[in-house]
C-alpha cells in the first residue's frame, strides 16, 4: 500500500483523528488538466476552537517529554519524507503545478528542515545572569504553546514544515491551515508523516478552509504565535488582528526583488541567472526576480539573450512531459498576471517575448523600455514575467532598486564580488545574493524581509529559537526574602 492508499484522509480534516470537518469537504485540482484529483475536507470556525482546545492539552504532555523523544519523531518524519520521495513528489507536481526537480526540492528541504529542528529540541535552553541580590538569577526558554501556522499555494510543503518542523520540536502543539489549493501538499502529507512518525493525536491539526478559518486561528485565546506566509495585503489584516490580540506574529510575505546585473559579468550565465530567477515556478515565488536592473551598456544584449532563453523554455504539463514551465495556480492568478503585462505595455513597454497564454500556461514573458511606473515594475506580479530596466552609473542603479516597499531579496551579478557586497551595502534587503539570483532559502538560515515583505521576523535556523518560544526569568534563593513592610 503506498503511503497516501486508504480512505482515512479523502474527504476529513486532521483533527484528534482524520474526521469530517464543520464546512463538508471540496475538490483538489490539478491546475494542468482541471482534473480532481481528489477531495479533503474543509474545516469551520467551530473546527479551529476545538483544535486549539485539544492543542492545549495535548502540548503541556509534549513539552514535558525529554528532548530524545520530541527529537526522535522529528528524525523519523524526516526520514518518511525521503523514503516516500517519489510518491509525495507526484502529489507536488500534480496539485501545485510545480515540475519535477521543484517538488523534488520540496521533498528534501522537508527532510531537512525535519532533521535541523530534531537537533533544536536538545539546544541550550537559557543562561545563567547576574544578579545584585544573593540568589540564583536565570533565563529559560519555554514553550510558547500553541502555534498557528497558515501556509500559502505555491510551495507548499517547504512554507508549512519550516513552521510546523521547529514549533513541533520545540514543544509545540500545531494547528496548520493550508492553502485550500494544496490542502494535500500543504497539508494532508504533513498530517500523514507525522502520523507514522508516532505524534500523538492532538499535537498537529490540519484544517484547510478560508478566510473565516485563517481568522478564527490568530484570534484564538489559546493561539499564542501565528506564523503567516503569503500575499502582503493579507499579511497586513493578520498583522492588524494579531496585534488586537496581543499575539506574536510572524509575516513572511510579497516581495518585487531586484537583480542588478553589471557591465563586467559573463553574459551567457548572468541571463541564464536571471531567467532562473524570473521563471522557476512560473514566477509564483515571493523571493522571484521581479525587476531587472541592467547597465546600459549591455542592457540590449542582456535582454535579447534573455528573450532567447524565454522563447526556448518549454511550458505545459509537468507530470506528462519535460517543461520548464508547469500551469499557473488557477484562472484568477493567470487573469491577474495577464492584466499586468497588458497595462505595462499599454504604459509604454516593449514586449519582446511572452505575453501570451493558452488556458493555465502562461509563456515566460521578457518586458523592456518598462516605465517604472508601471505594474510589472512596481507590483509583485507572482508570474513568469521579467521586466527589464537599464541603469547609467551605480548610485542610479542602487536608487532603482531601493525604490520599492519591498526588501525581501536582492541579487546583484558582477565580475568583482567584493565590489559587489560594496554595492549591496547600500540597499536594504532581507537577503542578499552575490552572483546568484533571488531565489534562495535552506533550513539553517534566518529568513524573512523588512518593508512591504514581512515585520522583520526571522524563522529558520536559530531564529527559531526566538519565533516558537518564550524566554522565563527565574531566580532562587535558599531562605525567604526579608522585606522592611
Amino acid at each position: 500500500m503506498s503511503f497516501l492508499d486508504g480512505a482515512s484522509w479523502h474527504g476529513n480534516i486532521s483533527l484528534n483523528g482524520w474526521r469530517p470537518g464543520g464546512a463538508g469537504d471540496a475538490p483538489v485540482f490539478e491546475p494542468a488538466t482541471g482534473k480532481e484529483l481528489g477531495r479533503t475536507g474543509r474545516a469551520s470556525v467551530a473546527d479551529v476552537a476545538e483544535a486549539s482546545e485539544v492543542a492545549a492539552a495535548a502540548q503541556k504532555e509534549w513539552a514535558a517529554l525529554p528532548y530524545l523523544v520530541r527529537s526522535a519523531v522529528l528524525r523519523r518524519a524526516g526520514q518518511l519524507f525521503l523514503d516516500h520521495t517519489e510518491e509525495l513528489s507526484d502529489w507536488i507536481v500534480r496539485e501545485s503545478g510545480g515540475i519535477g526537480p521543484k517538488a523534488g526540492l520540496e521533498i528534501q528541504t522537508a527532510g531537512e528542515e525535519c532533521f535541523e529542528a530534531a537537533a533544536l529540541a536538545s539546544h541550550p535552553t537559557g543562561e545563567i545572569l547576574q544578579s545584585a541580590l544573593p540568589r540564583l538569577s536565570f533565563s529559560r526558554r519555554v514553550p510558547a504553546g500553541v502555534v498557528g501556522v497558515i501556509a500559502p499555494f505555491n510551495f507548499p510543503l517547504i512554507l508549512a514544515i519550516r513552521s510546523v518542523a521547529p514549533a513541533l520540536a520545540l514543544g509545540n502543539a500545531v494547528i496548520l491551515k493550508p492553502d485550500p489549493r494544496t490542502a494535500v501538499s500543504g497539508g494532508v502529507l504533513l498530517a500523514r508523516i507525522f502520523e507514522e512518525a508516532g505524534l500523538a493525536q492532538g499535537l498537529l491539526s490540519v484544517l484547510p478552509g478560508g478566510a473565516d478559518v485563517g481568522e478564527a486561528l490568530v484570534v484564538d485565546p489559546r493561539v499564542r504565535v501565528i506564523a503567516f506566509t503569503g500575499s502582503t495585503k493579507a499579511g497586513r489584516q493578520v498583522g492588524s488582528l494579531g496585534a488586537q490580540h496581543l499575539k506574536r506574529v510572524h509575516l513572511e510575505l510579497g516581495g518585487n526583488s531586484a537583480l542588478i546585473v553589471m557591465n563586467d559579468v559573463d553574459l551567457e550565465k548572468a541571463v541564464s541567472v536571471g531567467a532562473f530567477g524570473s521563471f522557476m515556478h512560473q514566477g509564483q515565488i515571493c523571493m522571484t526576480t521581479g525587476r531587472h536592473i541592467v547597465d546600459a551598456r549591455i542592457a540590449d544584449d542582456y535582454a535579447a539573450l534573455l528573450v532567447e532563453h524565454a522563447n526556448h523554455l518549454p511550458v505545459g504539463d509537468p507530470a506528462s512531459g519535460q517543461v520548464a514551465l508547469g500551469p499557473l495556480i488557477d484562472a484568477v492568478q493567470r487573469d491577474r498576471v495577464h492584466s499586468i503585462v497588458t497595462d505595462t505595455i499599454s504604459q509604454g513597454a516593449t514586449l519582446a517575448a511572452g505575453g501570451t497564454y493558452e488556458e493555465l500556461f502562461y509563456r515566460p514573458t521578457v518586458l523592456t523600455n518598462v516605465p517604472t511606473s508601471s505594474p510589472a515594475y512596481a507590483e509583485e506580479v507572482f508570474g513568469p514575467v521579467a521586466p527589464v530596466v537599464s541603469y547609467s552609473s551605480l548610485d542610479e542603479a542602487v536608487a532603482m532598486a531601493s525604490a520599492s516597499s519591498y526588501g525581501l531579496s536582492l541579487g546583484i551579478l558582477s565580475g568583482d564580488g567584493l565590489r559587489a557586497l560594496e554595492l549591496a551595502s547600500r540597499i536594504t534587503s532581507g537577503a542578499i545574493h552575490i552572483n546568484d539570483q533571488t531565489v534562495a532559502d535552506e533550513a539553517v538560515i534566518p529568513f524573512g524581509g523588512t518593508g512591504s515583505s514581512g515585520n522583520g521576523s526571522r524563522v529558520g535556523g536559530l531564529a527559531n529559537l526566538d519565533a516558537y518560544t518564550e524566554t522565563q526569568w527565574v531566580t532562587a534563593q535558599s531562605d525567604l526574602a526579608i522585606y522592611p513592610f
